[in-house]
């Protein structure tokens, strides 16, 4: 498996992505990585890791593709960027994957460009991953990528959403939640009414509608909603905890009683810190393009890119387009 990194997208690129790609190096096997950018700063940063210099190659690109930037203007125009040039390997078959941490807008425009959408699917999605209170994960998909959407897209997001549980974390039959206002089948706009209807028409296994205070209780395995919502769903669930960290610590070192408290609590905390940390699932598959696509977090650090790396290999190998190509024909043969 051959994964092409945009080593100049992200906020503490290149230094945070060469050093998460040396880290998988040494954790996972079964992959080569080609690093795109300005290849005399990446060769000397390399210089300072030990690592398996036959699993690394490099693509010397001029430009770099920034966050300000128009994203169809910029991926037409910045054909020599680290990011179009690692898009374009990919549609060509030099490479399997990408992984970018740069703009999000770009990257979604230049995969559908580039890469193209598999057949029949309306709109890729974006899909991340919340916490639950049960020490596992809820898929929310679509989280940034269609602001305005119609339900034959959410139903899609469905069954891609269902395809990569399936094919990466082998659950056979991934629990589908739809986000609303209400539990009940004739709450929401005419957007979730409609969806509703698909889903429950359809062949996924679909739970129902989810409330927001739900979310994180274990009621689905994929949650899914147009990309208006579900980033701000993910935004504030980010945001959210990272102000109960910053509360509970105030609370805790507030007084001596405390600070003896959360000393004896200390491995509690952390490991609960972890289950909030988006570095452990490393990015977001953009699922509907015919190869792999991961949005890293801007600001991913070493730890982020690694797992974005393990998260790669399991869509590969978990062959997760096909199963999603799978679920859009049958969607077409029972008319859904």
């Amino acid at each position: 498996m051959k994964i092409a990194v945009d080593a100049f997208g992200g906020d503490n690129a290149p230094f945070a992505v060469i050093e998460g790609c040396v880290k998988a190096l040494k954790l996972y096997d079964g992959f080569e990585v080609i690093l795109y950018g300005a290849e005399s700063e990446i060769l000397a940063e390399l210089e300072k890791y030990e690592y398996d210099k036959s699993r690394v190659k490099t693509v010397n690109c001029t430009e770099i593709i920034t966050c300000d930037e128009a994203p169809t203007v910029a991926v037409k125009r910045k054909k020599d960027s680290s990011m179009v040039r690692a898009l374009e390997d990919v549609a060509n078959g030099k490479a399997d994957c990408i992984i970018s941490a740069g703009s999000t807008g770009a990257l979604l425009t230049g995969a559908t460009l580039i890469i193209k959408r598999i057949k029949g699917i309306k709109r890729p999605a974006l899909g991340t991953f919340l916490p639950n209170h049960n020490d596992g994960s809820v898929m929310l998909i679509d989280c940034g990528a269609n602001t305005d959407c119609k339900p034959a897209y959410l139903l899609q997001f469905a069954v891609m959403a269902d395809a990569y549980l399936k094919g990466v974390y082998n659950i056979k039959a991934p629990r589908i939640g739809l986000l609303n206002n209400g539990a009940e089948s004739e709450k929401g706009n005419e957007l979730t009414k409609a969806t509703y209807k698909l889903l429950e028409e359809s062949s996924l296994n679909f739970v129902g509608n989810i409330e927001a205070r739900d979310i994180l209780t274990d009621k689905c395995d994929v949650l899914v909603c147009d990309g208006f919502d579900g980033n701000i769903v993910l935004k504030h669930t980010e945001g959210l905890a990272h102000v109960m960290m910053s509360m509970l610590k105030k609370e805790l070192m507030s007084k001596k009683t405390s600070k003896i408290g959360a000393a004896l609590s200390k491995r509690a905390f952390r490991n609960f810190k972890r289950k909030l940390d988006y570095s452990e699932y490393g990015g977001a598959p953009l699922l509907g393009v015919n190869k792999t696509v991961i949005k890293a977090h801007g600001s991913s650090d070493a730890k982020a890119f690694a797992s974005a790396i393990n998260q790669a290999i399991k869509i590969f190998e978990g062959n997760v387009n096909h199963i999603i190509e799978q679920g859009i024909d049958d969607m077409v043969i029972t008319g859904d």
